[in-house]
């Protein structure tokens, strides 16, 4: 099977329109959820035992981050793990273009420098939804998971990041 990736023609148009004005994630992050949702049960329905085991692996060292040496400062905010767990939900399901739409969005998030700085409240509620979300979907409860997914994104408009991205209109030219 040859592997055709569109995700870098993805991600050239996504930060071109992020150049013009950068809510513009805000709208490409709305795609991203609908995409996300529409093939959810697909993406699910496709996973390995092996898979799962990874996004419990993928919980663990994004927990362990948020859980570590906050109490002294230091703590990690886990993107890496972040996009991992995303993207292993998606990762057997056989569509390069919503591969690409996937990757470009957490492309685009590190862009907008969502990864750079989040409160640990707003981070511990993401990372309860994950374990939710994986429960569900470990139980089979496809739908459940899903459910979860659509409660989760929402949590974004309470990043601190995300509300200075939407709260100045766009300058005119």
């Amino acid at each position: 099977m040859k592997d055709y990736s569109f995700a870098p023609a993805v991600r050239l148009s996504l930060f071109f329109a992020l150049a013009q004005d950068s809510r513009h994630f805000e709208q490409f992050s709305g795609l991203r959820n609908h995409v996300e949702a529409a093939f959810w049960h697909e993406a699910c329905s496709r996973l390995e035992p092996e898979d799962l085991a990874a996004l419990r692996e993928i919980l663990s060292a994004a927990q362990a981050k948020l859980n570590g040496s906050h109490r002294a400062g230091h703590i990690q905010i886990p993107n890496r793990e972040h996009r991992a767990f995303h993207l292993t939900i998606f990762c057997r399901l056989d569509n390069p273009f919503v591969t690409g739409i996937l990757e470009a969005y957490w492309d685009a998030y590190e862009a907008v420098e969502l990864h750079r700085y989040a409160d640990y409240d707003y981070l511990q509620r993401v990372w309860d939804y994950h374990a939710r979300i994986l429960d569900a979907m470990a139980e089979g409860d496809f739908e459940r998971a899903r459910i979860l997914f659509v409660e989760h994104t929402q949590l974004i408009q309470s990043q601190p990041r995300m509300q200075s991205l939407t709260r100045f209109p766009a300058s005119e030219e």
